[in-house]
């Protein structure tokens, strides 16, 4: 019979495959993340002033949306609301000069879309600065309709 202590072997932690496994995974989150950033819209939000600015009246170009979907050039009703009888107002009152600031004034029951239609023309027409008019919240007094600042 063997009677001598035997030698206790020690318990020791195998660190290569915890490794490997790391190393995989961080392999795995490497090529399964996307570093491209996917395009982005950039906006220029707008700020309002507690004093507008005075701007000679033939600088601005005006276009009016109102509840029925119907629009108005300068203060001048069209005849429909269609977006070629727009286009062709725009032009007779604009001209060439596209440099001009459009402020477009929308009823708030106006629909989403007939407004849309008003951006839509004045950026096929070349314009590329308008102005969406607001009021304050305080200048409508128990729902009384107040005119828009630009």
């Amino acid at each position: 019979m063997n009677l001598r202590p035997r030698r206790a072997e020690e318990p020791e932690i195998n660190l290569i495959p915890l490794i490997d496994v790391l190393l995989v995974l961080v392999v795995f989150f490497l090529m399964s993340t996307t570093f491209v950033i996917e395009g982005r819209v950039r906006l220029r939000l707008p700020e309002v002033g507690l004093v507008p600015t005075a701007r000679p009246a033939d600088a601005t170009l005006s276009i009016t949306v109102s509840s029925t979907g119907s629009y108005r050039v300068n203060d001048r009703e069209l005849i429909n609301g269609s977006a070629e009888t727009l286009r062709t107002a725009i032009q007779r009152v604009a001209g060439t000069n596209r440099n001009q600031i459009v402020t477009l004034r929308a009823d708030a029951r106006a629909t989403h879309q007939a407004v849309i239609t008003a951006m839509d023309v004045l950026g096929r027409l070349g314009y590329r600065e308008i102005q969406i008019a607001t009021i304050h919240s305080g200048d409508s007094a128990a729902g009384a309709a107040a005119a828009p600042r630009p």
